[in-house]
């Protein structure tokens, strides 16, 4: 990303070219706006604070204070605050949008957009959303950051003054630099030397200020956003789980179809195959041809069955997940020890997914590892279904190699689970997988 599609002032800085482009200048321009700001809002936060400053009167002052005066007054300013609070953030906040523009691309929201129920309805949203009381907060905010961002313009003005002193200084007008005292262009080279080495670092600085500022600021200023982007990874979590379940329903569609229709018939033509075979004479010229196709009819329908199994095993279907893992440690060239504690099946999505974890773990441990054993366990504590395996072989496994198990790890992120592999040179390698799921 170059300087120019920078989001943020704070993606700028990270550029090379950040002091050639507009960036540092509006930053400065952001900061010295901000006292401004600040200076507008200490009028209506004073007026709030109105009840607290007189109490703070009241205790340095000659006069003793009661304790009723204490809690009347201090309630009354509490009660001040709440009620004139939200009215005194709104414009602050719609000013605030505007200057965020300064350091960040993207424009922040505006909360309270809903319309309907008149002043009724405004004033019930002003006072009830959380958006407000962060409104509200900020003016805290622009109040402590205008003494920051003053003492940065006033230390560029000095580094400024540095630069510039070689053209303004003057024989019999010696000027004073903080540092020491000039009268010669010869005596005032040296410190414009040391502002132009300088005034990178104060944009640099002045830059993150704006930055931090801006920062916390569209943090408070865009609830409306985070509410909606909350609801919006809502919605994306329950769609996300609705094409799962629809591509495991699918999964078993297509499993029972091949199942009862293309096996079935594929059995039948065998049997009549293997009558046509037995019926014909044993020197008759298309013996040979009909033995031939009722072999390779046969191994079609051991590849048939092969392939059923992997788009859903029956198994898993009916006995569940205990089951399931210990027809895959039986089919394994590897020895597989399985310790399976499920006492209640979790749902279809769940034991599905933990079952292909399984079985592409044992199919890359018997290919790659060079293991002599391996050992499965899985287990339901707390409403989360946890899977492992562990092979003896060599290690130094990497998912990134091959798109098994970062599919299976996009899998069980689907429906809000985790996959993580540990392969150290070596050995053991261990695949662990975390399903939550809650017993039918």
């Amino acid at each position: 990303m170059s300087v120019r599609n920078a989001r943020t002032i704070w993606e700028s800085m990270a550029h090379s070219r950040f002091l050639l482009s507009s960036w540092p200048w509006r930053g400065l321009a952001y900061v010295l706006s901000t006292p401004v700001v600040s200076a507008l809002v200490s009028v209506p936060v004073t007026v709030l604070c109105l009840p607290w400053l007189y109490l703070v009167f009241r205790f340095i002052g000659p006069t003793p204070i009661t304790l009723g005066e204490i809690v009347l007054v201090g309630l009354g300013g509490l009660l001040l605050v709440v009620a004139g609070g939200p009215l005194a953030a709104l414009p602050v906040a719609q000013v605030e949008r505007l200057r965020l523009r300064l350091v960040q691309a993207d424009p922040v929201p505006v909360p309270h957009s809903a319309r309907g129920g008149g002043w009724i309805g405004w004033l019930h949203r002003r006072y009830t959303r959380p958006e407000t009381w962060r409104e509200v907060a900020y003016l805290v905010v622009v109040s402590l950051a205008a003494l920051p961002c003053a003492a940065l313009f006033l230390t560029l003005l000095m580094v400024g003054s540095l630069i510039i002193s070689p053209f303004v200084v003057q024989p019999d007008a010696p000027l004073a630099l903080g540092l020491g005292r000039v009268s010669t262009v010869s005596e005032a080279l040296p410190y414009a030397l040391l502002g132009l080495g300088l005034f990178p670092l104060a944009l640099y600085l002045i830059s993150g200020l704006a930055g931090l500022h801006g920062a916390a600021a569209r943090r408070l200023l865009s609830g409306v956003a985070d509410e909606r982007l909350r609801i919006e990874l809502v919605e994306i979590a329950q769609s996300r789980e609705r094409l799962v379940n629809a591509f495991e329903a699918e999964r078993r569609r297509i499993e029972r179809d091949l199942h009862d229709g293309a096996q079935q018939r594929l059995v039948s033509l065998i049997l009549q195959l293997g009558l046509a075979k037995v019926e014909m004479p044993p020197d008759s010229p298309g013996t040979e041809s009909v033995t031939n196709a009722h072999e390779q009819a046969k191994q079609l329908l051991v590849e048939l069955r092969e392939f059923i199994h992997g788009i859903h095993p029956q198994a898993l279907s009916d006995l569940g997940l205990p089951a399931a893992l210990q027809e895959l440690a039986d089919r394994s060239a590897t020895p597989v020890t399985v310790d399976c504690a499920i006492p209640e099946r979790p749902p279809g999505t769940v034991e599905s997914a933990g079952y292909f974890v399984v079985a592409e773990a044992l199919s890359n441990s018997g290919k790659h590892s060079g293991a002599t054993e391996i050992q499965v366990s899985a287990k339901v504590r707390r409403n989360v279904l946890t899977v492992e395996i562990t092979d003896n072989g060599r290690g130094g496994a990497d998912a990134g190699r091959g798109t098994g198990l970062t599919g299976l790890a996009d899998r069980a992120a689907a429906i809000g689970g985790t996959l993580s592999l540990s392969s150290p040179i070596g050995g053991p390698t261990t695949v662990r997988a975390e399903f939550p799921c809650s017993p039918k």
